[in-house]
C-alpha cells in the first residue's frame, strides 16, 4: 500500500509524537491492547514497533510465524485519529533492529538500552481516520 497516498495531513499526523495502541489477538480469541511508540514508513507502507522480545505482544506476534498475524495501529489526538491495519511479523535481526531504533529516536527520543529487543513490522494494507 502506497501510504503516501493519504496525502500531506496524514503523512504529518505520522510524523507527530503521539502515542499509539497497538492491538493483536490472543489464541483464545480476546484482543489484546497496548500502548506503544510507532513509526511509519510512507514510501514501503511499513509501520513499526520496539519492544522488548518477551513481551506479550511479541510472543504473540511470534507465535505466528512467517505468515505474521493480524494487527491494528492507532494513534488519535482529539478528533483526529488514524488505525493503519495490517499483518506484522517479528524481527530480531540486530540491523532491522538498529533501523527500527533509529526511526523510533526520530521520532520520539533515544530508547534506552535492552539487548533483548526486537522489532514488530507491519506491512499496512487499510487505513481508516480521519486526519
Amino acid at each position: 500500500m502506497d501510504l503516501a497516498e493519504q496525502g500531506d495531513g496524514f503523512a504529518a499526523f505520522w510524523q507527530e509524537r503521539h502515542l499509539c495502541t497497538l492491538a493483536t489477538t490472543r489464541p483464545d480469541g480476546p484482543p489484546h491492547l497496548v500502548p506503544v511508540g510507532a513509526t511509519v514508513d510512507l514510501a514501503t507502507g511499513t509501520a513499526r514497533v520496539i519492544t522488548s522480545g518477551s513481551s506479550q505482544k511479541a510472543r504473540l506476534i511470534g507465535a505466528s510465524g512467517a505468515a505474521g498475524a493480524l494487527v491494528a495501529l492507532c494513534q488519535v489526538d482529539g478528533r483526529r485519529w488514524s488505525t493503519l491495519e495490517g499483518r506484522a511479523v517479528l524481527r530480531a535481526e540486530p540491523e532491522r533492529v538498529a533501523d527500527a531504533e533509529r526511526r523510533y529516536a526520530a521520532r520520539y527520543k533515544p530508547p534506552r538500552p535492552n539487548p533483548a529487543r526486537v522489532v514488530l513490522e507491519i506491512t499496512v494494507t487499510r487505513v481508516l481516520g480521519n486526519v
